[in-house]
């Protein structure tokens, strides 16, 4: 299966036939369809748990988040490692199932904040989102040397922000949004050309095209929320 950690390096890539432009198109048409339903799922569980008394839970309950994100991080390293293997529906189970996972941490974020300000943030997230996305697909520069450096600062991002729970600065807290807003606007750009250069390599079967379409929606759609999330944090006042 292609290496989606490491694809293929084409410099200045551009489809010569009709037909090309057209299978990309409907790779990029694909990879979409499953980003955009991995967030309706999570928004449907957001709603469901913000209209429910199920809030008040999730709102309370320090410990059930933390449980959260330990099995969101644990289903991500499942989705990225066990893909290979798995048959492509199971796949496209494990990243719905993360999506639902994530709509009880968003759910949190909509108990928290102010609707006028989920609704800016999802209006800038959505611009930032398409203007650093166009860019990753149009540009001629290769971002690829990019990726080692913007994973690091993900990791290094996440070690800072569990630090400063131990200190609650909430400058430092506004600091760390910022940075994370750029790193996954970077992100966007870096992945958006990655799913590119692995088209234009090919697939050995339509599995493995469709398991990378599951690998790069995922992928687009941690970019999207996290986004959103930072801008979220930047743009609230807390209720």
């Amino acid at each position: 299966m292609q290496d989606f950690t490491n694809p293929p390096q084409i410099q200045g890539y551009a489809p010569q036939a009709v037909q090309a432009e057209t299978s990309e198109a409907l790779f990029f048409q694909r990879v979409y369809m499953w980003m955009c339903g991995g967030l309706l799922v999570t928004a449907a569980v957001a709603l469901g748990i913000f209209n429910s008394s199920f809030r008040n839970v999730v709102a309370s309950s320090g410990g059930l988040l933390v449980l959260t994100l330990l099995a969101q991080f644990g289903l991500v390293l499942a989705i990225g490692v066990l893909a290979r293997r798995l048959p492509v529906a199971a796949v496209r189970g494990l990243f719905l199932l993360y999506a639902a996972s994530m709509g009880i941490t968003v759910s949190l974020f909509l108990v928290v904040y102010p609707s006028n300000v989920i609704f800016k943030a999802f209006l800038s997230a959505s611009a930032i989102y398409a203007g650093t996305a166009a860019y990753g697909l149009l540009t001629k520069r290769s971002l690829q040397r990019l990726g080692g450096f913007l994973l690091m600062n993900v990791f290094g991002l996440v070690a800072l922000m569990v630090i400063n729970i131990a200190f609650k600065s909430p400058m430092l807290d506004y600091v760390f949004c910022w940075i994370g807003v750029i790193v996954f606007s970077a992100l966007t750009a870096y992945d958006h050309q990655k799913l590119r250069v692995i088209h234009a390599g090919g697939f050995a079967s339509q599995e493995e095209e469709g398991k990378v379409v599951i690998l790069g929606a995922l992928e687009l759609y941690l970019d999207f929320i996290n986004l959103f999330l930072f801008i979220v944090r930047i743009l609230g006042a807390r209720r």
